[in-house]
């Protein structure tokens, strides 16, 4: 065997035996992407360096459930460029994830879509939110996804409206969740999901309400007046209105 050849196939034998040891240790082999609070790829349990164009496509497809033209994409990511510069750096930066992970985009044909192995944060969490929406009772919950944003540091339109989309589903479901607990009885847990409800947007006067009604189950109206009134001031303050009739319904009687 000419010397060369030994060399190329010392990687392999070297790859094989981390992934060897990685299943004999338990560790689930996989390609995991996270969009919540920023962006991570793990690969086979390893972090690898993504430089940011590249996170930029990866992202783009991610979000994109179905598959996409190969010009579409190069236009919407490089929309500066003429459409031959374009499509050069959409075959560069592909060449790139495919160095770092080829699992990641499936670059067959004419479309772009991400691959099939490839798990993302973002959609387990949509789906947790669909299923208490629904009032699922089997739904595994994880209350810490439900309050985390999608990129909060990226300001690219396209991810503005996906964060928002996403917000608005996670905050209904998390105020879905805290007035399925009160109704449970199940007040500490419930007070902590409609308390995280009104950090991600002080401004949404429903989970003010569904607070007051925690507060108020568990035999604390000066609790639900003190948020109440929290509601208000942060309302007159920024919007120049005030709580609507449903808030005061939900006033203890003086």
């Amino acid at each position: 065997m000419f010397p060369e050849s030994r060399s190329l196939l010392r990687p392999a034998r070297r790859t094989t035996r981390r992934k060897v040891a990685r299943v004999e240790s338990g560790e689930k082999l996989g390609v995991r992407l996270c969009l919540l609070d920023g962006f991570e790829l793990m690969s086979n349990g390893d972090r690898p360096e993504v430089p940011l164009g590249v996170q930029r496509l990866v992202v783009f497809v991610a979000l994109h459930e179905r598959p996409l033209l190969r010009g579409y994409v190069a236009g919407s990511l490089w929309l500066d460029s003429t459409e031959e510069r374009a499509a050069a750096n959409l075959r560069s930066t592909l060449w790139r994830i495919h160095r770092i992970e080829p699992r990641l985009i499936d670059a067959s044909g004419r479309t772009l879509r991400l691959g099939a192995e490839v798990s993302v944060d973002m959609r387990r969490t949509e789906a947790m939110a669909h299923a208490l929406l629904r009032g699922d009772p089997d739904v595994t919950l994880d209350v810490a996804s439900l309050g985390r944003d999608l990129l909060p540091d990226w300001y690219e339109d396209w991810v503005l409206f996906e964060r928002e989309r996403f917000r608005s589903l996670r905050l209904r479901a998390l105020e879905a969740w805290c007035e399925r607990l009160t109704g449970e009885g199940r007040l500490d847990e419930a007070l902590e999901v409609g308390l995280l409800s009104v950090a991600g947007e002080p401004l949404r006067e429903s989970a003010h309400r569904a607070v007051m009604r925690v507060y108020l189950a568990d035999g604390n109206p000066s609790e639900a007046i003190r948020q109440y009134r929290l509601c208000e001031h942060i309302l007159g303050e920024q919007l120049g209105i005030r709580p609507s009739a449903q808030m005061d319904e939900l006033l203890p009687l003086s």
